[in-house]
């Protein structure tokens, strides 16, 4: 594609150089530039201007900067000079790959908690009722022909329109993507035309990044902002925001867009268009009652959680404002796929059961040990830790979330990163307020602990790292996977028990001693 149709959609653009060269490929890394790339400059935590030099030296035929040219690079490439070049990467990306999401019913998914499961429950439904749909998320990422594990919750805005671009050739009608606040401050999602935006909730997580909960709430709002703007500049897609208003700030988010754009909300409360109620549960899994405007609907689902019910309320209302029937979308759900490190039962041996939760923030374990303590344990027992290099105002707070609703718990190590793990969980025992816990600094063993002292009936929470497969350190990264080390410890318990009831039977066996003479008198009967 030629420049000048390239930036025919950025903000006033200045280009300077030659304007009907090719471009072949887009990047912001200079590290990727080949021969034919376009290369943009984009300012951040690193100046992508400082390596603009590097770029023309491997070939770049075209710079898009926030800066006219030096003297020194003036001639050698064409040079667009605009505004905001990380808005401007997204633009790009969509020109380039001829609009994506236009061809595409996009439903994207932002807040705290529940985005995940969400989007798998959306993605699940669209595949089930339109055949082929595009899955876009923290665990994983499929094009519709084909799934591939995620490197980010919320891929970079050149990463994101070509995996919608190879959605739309692969025949998806749909997509169901995560939205992270850093993906929207940092226009990962930028461009993208979305016809539903979902949002869950909001609670304490990301501080460290954004600083407070008020810019917390508006990297959140940003995904309405966004659609707003695209529904003023010309889209035709019906664009709904789908919010949980039993969420004090999900209320605030509805009163924010109400007035601009159509808002459908969902939750327990009267008011909502989608009410939920009557919630019933078993470890097998859930079922209540959904009323939608004048009509009720039996929802039944594989999974537990009253927290999971909001998920999959969510998850019907965006499909619903997406165009699909309700009797469908229902239907679907009755074979709901367990989601991977999401309230996943790994084993079960003895009448005691072991689940692995990804739970990272206060309010996402609260509701985790709630959901376990639903389900009437003897004993809820919890292997919980905080990552390091992130918000630590929350490790207190995750501290008295865990010690709450547990009769037990066991704080160990999360991903410490650059942090020493015992000075993390002395933040988290602040937190305890004098419940009962121990301290095991080893994750795998402290699992071990906690399912060596669960008894028949009881329930074991392993929570904050879920479907992760790594564990990070100062100064190397592991393979650790929360499932297989409790399916390992499971298996070996199971193992030990077997022995031992082998070994119990052996020792009975040894004092029964059979009378001869009987044996005798028995074989003169027959």
């Amino acid at each position: 594609m030629k420049l000048t149709e390239v930036i025919k959609n950025l903000d006033n653009p200045v280009i300077s150089g030659d304007a009907e060269v090719e471009v072949s490929f887009l990047t912001s890394d200079s590290r990727e530039v080949t021969e034919g790339a376009m290369f943009v400059a984009v300012s951040g935590g690193v100046d992508g201007h400082q390596y603009i030099d590097k770029a023309i030296e491997k070939g770049a035929v075209a710079i898009v900067a926030e800066s006219a040219p030096t003297l020194e690079q003036s001639g050698k490439v064409a040079w667009v000079h605009t505004r905001r070049t990380g808005k401007a990467l997204a633009e790009l990306a969509n020109t380039l790959n001829d609009y994506p999401s236009d061809a595409l019913k996009v439903i994207g998914v932002t807040g705290t908690n529940g985005k995940t499961t969400t989007t798998y429950l959306i993605h699940h439904i669209m595949k089930d009722v339109w055949r082929r749909a595009g899955l876009l998320g923290t665990i994983k990422f499929d094009d519709g022909m084909g799934e591939s594990e995620a490197t980010h919750t919320t891929p970079g805005a050149v990463k994101m329109h070509q995996l919608l671009r190879q959605m739309a050739n692969n025949e998806c009608r749909g997509v169901a993507m995560e939205v992270s606040s850093h993906g929207l401050q940092q226009n990962r999602v930028g461009s993208v035309n979305f016809d539903v935006g979902v949002f869950s909730n909001l609670t304490q997580d990301h501080l460290d990044y954004h600083g407070d909960m008020d810019s917390y709430f508006r990297a959140k709002l940003a995904l309405f902002e966004q659609m707003i703007a695209m529904k003023e500049a010309g889209s035709e897609k019906k664009s709904v925001a789908v919010i949980n208003t039993d969420d004090n700030y999900g209320k605030r988010m509805a009163k924010e867009v109400e007035e601009r754009m159509s808002v459908w909300t969902y939750g327990m409360n009267a008011h909502c268009d989608f009410k939920f109620s009557n919630i019933r549960q078993t470890f097998k899994g859930t079922s209540f009652q959904l009323d939608v405007r004048g009509k009720s609907y039996l929802v039944q689902v594989p999974l537990i959680g009253k927290f999971n019910v909001y998920n999959v309320v969510s998850a019907i209302t965006a499909c619903a404002a997406a165009g699909m029937k309700m009797r469908d979308i229902v239907k679907s759900l009755t074979e709901a796929p367990q989601v991977p490190g999401r309230m996943e039962n790994v084993g079960n041996v003895n009448g005691m059961s072991v689940f692995v939760d990804y739970a990272h923030t206060p309010d996402a374990l609260r509701n985790a040990c709630s959901t376990m303590r639903e389900l009437e344990p003897r004993n809820l027992i919890t292997v919980f830790g905080c990552g390091g290099d992130r918000d630590n105002l929350k490790r207190p707070l995750m501290g008295e979330a865990a010690a709450e609703s547990s009769d037990f718990c066991i704080v160990t190590s999360d991903n410490p990163r650059s942090e020493d793990p015992e000075a993390i969980i002395k933040m988290v025992e602040a937190g305890m307020r004098g419940k009962k816990y121990h301290v095991v600094v080893d994750r795998a063993e402290a699992i071990e602990s906690a399912v060596k002292i669960a008894r028949p009936g009881d329930a074991v929470l392993i929570a904050g790292k879920g479907h992760e497969t790594y564990q990070q350190f100062a100064t190397e990264t592991i393979k650790f996977d929360d499932r297989a080390v409790a399916r390992r410890i499971l298996s070996d318990h199971r193992v030990g028990d077997l022995k031992d009831r082998l070994a119990k039977i052996k020792e009975q066996e040894s004092t029964f001693h059979k009378s001869p003479r009987r044996e005798d008198d028995e074989r003169d009967k027959r």
